[in-house]
């Protein structure tokens, strides 16, 4: 023997049964406090009854079956009687579409229901769709539930007779629905509305397109000018590069040449005077070539300036008998240092080494020169007598010079004279590197 279990989740109308009775059909009548339900226990369908079916109340009490087959239902508001009919053929139910509003306004559609309705062409702000449809059982009584989808995707099962769809993106969009009955007689063709949401301008393939071109002309045409601005810069820095050395170091040469003349022949000159004008001279050559060296765009490398360093140190060093150790690991040649923070390095070291030269009285000298962590780390140290930086009869000038170089360039510079001197500068990568 098997039993099944029927509850209002196969469909009956209450869990509560107050009577029962089967007609001669086979079919079980079951009375409720909510109406009157019909059961198929060979196919499991259920129907409802309630007083829109003619039903005095839908509280059923009683359920009798007389001689002739017909059936006696009591009900708190009075007596009622169904004769029975034979079980007619299955048909699937009929679904409508009764009612479409978009964005709150109502479509034009039949009184009487459409299956199919117009398609829509709608621009980008209307995105809320709002679909009323029914069902149209085959028999009395007969409860019906829906399934709804939208464009291929899954079916969603819905008690309900209204679908809402809010804020639905731009493109082509069809809705269908179908009616289900209690065992499972799905509509033979659902209801369709199908519609086009039109996308906004900012993204119509013209729009996007136009964008692009717009965009692309702009990078190419700030490549362009930013590409002829660095030509030109390049240009005026070789053309004063070249001016300085012909013009100016030509005739700051002649004038050491000259000087070293005069005292030469003069005997009762001041050769003192003659002196110190060749080496103002020669000093002014140094920092011209300097200049030159800077600003010359074949230059602009770390690798160039750790050359011009070693070499300056050498010279320095070696004609005072003062031991290097010029420690430089090879750096990036693709390393690119800015004019300006090019130039002040190289001040800055020549400030340190020369200081280092006349004034330390050193036997050794440390230099180290190299980049760690996006950080040019310079330091000079030496193993001579120190100094008093509060001594105001020092090098001051110098000290002061360093320093605000230092500044400009957004370094750090730091000098202790306790045992020896050491310099050390450190400035970030990307303050030096040219923009």
């Amino acid at each position: 023997m098997e039993f099944v279990k029927y509850t209002t989740a196969e469909g009956l109308s209450s869990n509560d049964a107050l009577c029962f009775t089967e007609d001669r059909f086979g079919r079980l009548y079951i009375g409720t406090g909510r109406g009157l339900d019909r059961l198929n226990p060979t196919t499991g369908q259920i129907e409802n009854f309630t007083t829109a079916d003619g039903l005095p109340s839908s509280h059923v009490e009683l359920a009798y079956r007389d001689r002739t087959g017909a059936l006696w239902f009591s009900t708190t508001e009075g007596l009622a009687r169904f004769t029975p009919e034979p079980e007619r053929a299955r048909r699937p139910p009929t679904v409508l579409i009764t009612g479409l509003r978009v964005a709150g306004v109502a479509q034009k559609i039949s009184i009487l229901g459409e299956t199919e309705a117009t398609h829509l062409d709608l621009n980008s702000n209307q995105k809320q769709i709002t679909v009323d449809f029914v069902g149209l059982g085959a028999t009395l009584g007969e409860r019906l539930r829906y399934e709804y989808r939208l464009g291929n995707s899954d079916w969603t099962p819905t008690a309900e007779r209204t679908v809402n769809f809010a804020n639905l993106s731009s493109g082509e969009y069809r809705f269908e629905v179908r009616a289900v009955t209690a065992d499972r007689i799905y509509s033979q063709t659902p209801a369709t509305v199908s519609f086009r949401i039109a996308a906004p301008f900012w993204q119509t393939s013209w729009f996007i397109i136009l964008s692009s071109a717009l965009t692309a002309a702009a990078v190419y045409f700030f490549y362009r000018f930013r590409l002829k601005r660095l030509l030109e810069m390049e240009r005026i820095r070789m053309r004063i590069a070249t001016d300085l050395h012909d013009d100016i170091g030509a005739n700051l040469t002649r004038i050491s040449l000259l000087s070293e003349v005069a005292k030469q022949k003069s005997e009762n000159g001041d050769g003192n005077l003659l002196s110190s004008i060749a080496d103002i001279a020669r000093e002014s050559v140094a920092s011209m070539n300097d200049i030159v060296w800077a600003i010359a765009p074949e230059h602009d490398s770390l690798l160039d300036l750790t050359r011009r360093m070693r070499q300056h140190a050498e010279e320095v060093f070696a004609y005072r008998e003062i031991d290097l150790d010029f420690y430089a690991p090879a750096p990036d040649a693709d390393l690119k240092l800015s004019v300006g923070a090019r130039r002040d390095l190289l001040l800055i070291f020549k400030e340190a080494v020369n200081n280092a030269a006349r004034h330390s009285d050193c036997s050794k000298i440390q230099i180290d020169f190299l980049v760690e962590n996006s950080i040019v780390c310079l330091r000079i140290a030496d193993d001579g007598k120190g100094f008093d930086a509060e001594d105001s009869n020092g090098d001051g000038q110098g000290l002061r010079s360093m320093t605000r170089r230092a500044r400009a360039l957004g370094g750090d510079l730091r000098i202790d004279s306790r045992n020896g001197t050491v310099v050390k500068f450190e400035l970030p990568l990307e303050k030096a590197s040219r923009l």
